[in-house]
């Protein structure tokens, strides 16, 4: 059984860089390998976001475009 958990954040509506920063405080209020899913609207977001866990260390393990909203999932690492 993980002891992992799961938040969420939904920065639709927010453009670049606000879903990128919030993405981050939120990450580091989460302890490592739990998982946070974002949704934002900004169509920057999908090169910001992948760039963004490569360059703190966090997987990027699902994202995924969902009607209008992108959609990712962060391990955080």
């Amino acid at each position: 059984m993980s002891n992992h958990h799961t938040e969420e954040l939904d920065a639709s509506g927010m453009l670049c860089p606000l879903p990128v920063l919030r993405a981050r405080r939120k990450l580091d209020g989460l302890n490592t390998g739990d998982t946070l899913i974002v949704k934002a609207t900004d169509p920057a977001s999908v090169h910001d976001m992948p760039a963004f866990c490569s360059m703190a260390g966090h997987k990027l393990i699902i994202a995924r475009e969902e009607a209008d909203l992108f959609i990712f999932e962060i391990q955080k690492g």
